[in-house]
């Protein structure tokens, strides 16, 4: 009779869990921006929990058709009950973080802390790793072979532990110059090789992963996009809420103030790719990102704009040099521009 009630519970449990997640990834989708979407089908809390109901259908269905088949030995109705308390007790302990989790899941609350953590650990990750370990390039690339694009899309995700190991054995140099974030077309070049043949070329750029999406992993800017998008959605005339504009400003604040690097604890030495170079991710990008699409929305919300020069005059006196210069100049174009 329990692993009777555990069948038919479970399946009408996974049903409905699996309906209250689709509704409230699409409420938040709706409230902030579509591409939050993919953020949060990597919540690891409701991952579990769904596994936990469909795994506790599937023991509690399949120990009931061994037993209608007579397959189980005599006694082993006593380790099935066994198995079935510990099966019990998993499915206690999931409802209850389930419960906990659905009091949070699909709000903006929880869908803008769940973009801050993102955008900090890949802005951190980047602060840690200037230049994704290759060498910083400030000019153009150099003459060379061209890496094509395999494919039109995003950059996603460069493999530069396999790239260098591949440069070595040849003696090649490669230059990116089309970083993390960015769009391709088939074709066109990703990067430069200068002492490499065309093999390598074709090599190499089977390593550079380009994607119909943007992905955190190597694109700091990314996270920065989506609050930004969340802003411009809450001004829009449907919603018309300042308050959360104001509230990514903030955050958008925070992030920049603490994960750009302060010049005296830059690391040193960072290069650990030598034979890749790439341009870096200046703070005028990440300000770009950041401030002017939501500057366009806010032409009838002074209150933001008057957040949003609060927030660029904070970050005016960051102790990283390349931040005051380029705050400042953003704060006078977009109070020219207001």
């Amino acid at each position: 009779p329990v692993l009777n009630i555990l069948a038919s519970g479970m399946l009408a449990v996974t049903t409905f869990s699996l309906n209250v997640m689709v509704s409230a990834y699409r409420t938040a989708s709706g409230m902030a921006t579509p591409r939050v979407y993919r953020l949060l089908l990597e919540d690891t809390v409701t991952q579990s929990v769904l596994a936990t109901f469909t795994g506790a259908f599937i023991y509690s269905l399949s120990a009931i058709i061994l037993f209608r088949a007579q397959i189980y030995p005599a006694g082993a109705a006593f380790i099935v009950f066994v198995m079935t308390v510990f099966v019990v007790a998993l499915i206690v302990i999931s409802m209850l973080r389930w419960i906990d989790h659905l009091s949070d899941l699909g709000s903006m609350d929880h869908t803008l802390r769940l973009i801050e953590t993102q955008t900090r650990e890949s802005l951190e990750a980047r602060r840690d790793t200037p230049n994704l370990g290759g060498r910083c390039r400030t000019e153009d690339a150099p003459d060379g072979r061209v890496i094509p694009a395999q494919a039109s899309g995003f950059v996603r995700f460069v493999d530069m532990m396999r790239l260098q190991d591949l440069a070595a054995e040849v003696g090649a140099t490669v230059h990116l110059t089309r970083l993390p974030g960015e769009f391709v077309l088939r074709g066109r070049p990703l990067a430069v090789a200068t002492g490499a043949d065309e093999a390598f070329c074709e090599k190499a750029a089977a390593l550079i992963e380009v994607g119909d999406v943007r992905s955190f992993d190597q694109d700091p800017s990314f996270g920065l996009t989506l609050l930004a998008e969340t802003a411009q959605r809450a001004l829009s005339p449907g919603v018309n809420d300042p308050g959360t504009a104001i509230e990514v400003i903030g955050r958008l604040e925070r992030l920049l103030w603490e994960t750009l690097p302060v010049d005296a604890e830059a690391p040193k030495d960072t290069a650990k790719f030598d034979r890749i170079s790439l341009p870096p991710v200046t703070a005028e990008a990440l300000l770009k990102a950041s401030f002017p699409p939501i500057a366009r929305c806010a032409a009838d919300a002074p209150e933001v704009m008057e957040w949003m020069d609060k927030a660029l005059c904070a970050l005016a006196d960051h102790p990283n040099s390349a931040m005051p210069e380029a705050a400042e100049a953003m704060r006078k174009t977009l109070t020219s521009t207001a």
